[in-house]
């Protein structure tokens, strides 16, 4: 034994100390933000299916589902771009 150690080597993410490199890449993944709206999703599209269901006339429907799915995807843009994680980070860092 030479005393050097066998677990890092120089091509993995784990530096000479053997902790873990911190990952610089804190976006959310697609599936993740997706999976964040999908109960907002569907809550709103059961919305439009218990109008329908209602009896309510179909144009209805179509009227209030692409205000729905606008929000949907501005949420999922939210998530996955980190537009709700990033205004309290560096703006309030330090103002107490």
């Amino acid at each position: 034994m030479d005393g050097t150690d066998d677990r890092a080597t120089p091509d993995s993410t784990v530096d000479p100390a053997g902790a873990p490199i911190p990952d610089e890449d804190d976006e959310v993944s697609r599936k993740q933000a997706a999976l964040f709206i999908a109960p907002f999703l569907a809550l709103g599209l059961a919305d439009v299916v218990l109008l329908l269901g209602w009896g309510l006339d179909p144009l209805w429907g179509f009227m209030i589902l692409p205000p729905i799915l606008f929000i949907s995807f501005l949420g999922w843009i939210a998530f996955k771009y980190g537009f709700v994680g990033d205004r309290t980070d560096d703006e309030f860092a330090g103002t107490e």
